[in-house]
């Protein structure tokens, strides 16, 4: 069983043996993930860690301002504000795998840019035991990364051992603030893997409102420290629905809600039905472009938790 006040010390000495003087630069998402190796490598080196978080347009709605709020006194913060950058490349492509490749080209091109800036030597990453174990990766906590422009940094990863469970104890110990240390998982391209088919800005405002509403109705309910992932996706189905008098043609909505400890496997469980209900006539009434909503109630496996 993980001992968080051991893990902290040991790993922040092997922080500063590792690092040295030199500066380290981080991608935060504001997930608990890098929030937590964040934190832990602050604690290490301080201002020599820079944190840097990329808006790229397919975040969660007021993300920005939350990270920015909840860490601007906690690290070394940079916000990098590249919404343009990524929409432009994305715009119009339908393939999941296609708009995870750009999204981690532009990435990678901004991220260089910054670590460039900052004089980074080291690229600390909140990588965790499920992240290598399901893409069966057998790199060594140490190694180099080389950027697309010649830059080459040296990789640490702090929590690498770690499953989700022992990262949310780690943050508590660390003194992060609840909301955060239980935030629910979010993935890497943002709304883009949860938007299916081609992207537009106004398809993935229509998933922004929708994740927004099923996140305060799922807290509502209480059950946002019980379930793991509670979030809308934007299917590229067209559904005939009525608003008012009128004979109408929108998007179907997906609700995923579902139950894990580290994302290895994750079921549905039995969700309060008036709360699905709830979900559904706000959706339908507040985002005028949707008519229809749907819950999906497949496991993992054989299902993924995304969609996309």
């Amino acid at each position: 069983m993980l001992d968080p006040s051991d893990f902290i010390n040991e790993s922040i000495n092997k922080i500063k043996k590792a690092v040295g003087n030199k500066k380290a630069i981080i991608a935060l998402s504001g997930g608990v993930d890098s929030s937590v190796a964040s934190v832990l490598t602050s604690r290490a080196i301080g201002n020599n860690l820079v944190a840097v978080f990329v808006d790229h347009g397919l975040l969660r709605q007021g993300e920005a301002d939350y990270v920015e709020k909840t860490f601007k006194n906690r690290l070394n913060l940079i916000t990098v504000d590249a919404k343009d950058e990524f929409l432009e490349r994305l715009e119009g492509v339908a393939d999941p795998e296609e708009k995870r490749k750009i999204i981690g080209e532009v990435f990678i091109n901004v991220f260089e840019r910054v670590a460039e800036e900052v004089g980074a030597d080291y690229l600390v990453q909140g990588t965790i035991a499920p992240d290598w174990i399901e893409s069966q990766g057998q790199i060594k906590s140490h190694h180099n990364l080389a950027l697309p422009h010649g830059l080459v940094l040296e990789i640490v990863e702090p929590i690498r051992e770690l499953y989700k469970d022992e990262v949310r104890i780690l943050g508590s110990e660390l003194g992060l603030p609840d909301e955060m240390v239980q935030r629910q998982p979010y993935p890497g391209p943002g709304l883009a893997v949860r938007v299916v088919g081609a992207l537009n800005p106004e398809k993935i405002e229509i998933c922004r409102k929708a994740n927004a509403i099923v996140e305060e109705e799922v807290k509502k309910e209480g059950l946002h420290g019980i379930l793991w992932q509670y979030f809308a996706v934007l299917t590229d189905t067209k559904v005939t629905g009525v608003k008012g008098d009128i004979r109408d043609y929108g998007y179907l909505v997906v609700l995923r809600m579902v139950e894990s400890l580290d994302a290895m496997t994750a079921n549905v469980p039995e969700l309060p039905w008036s709360m699905i209900k709830t979900i559904s006539q706000r959706i339908t009434a507040e985002i005028p472009e949707v008519t229809h909503v749907a819950l999906s109630v497949s496991d993992k496996p054989p299902s993924t938790i995304e969609f996309a």
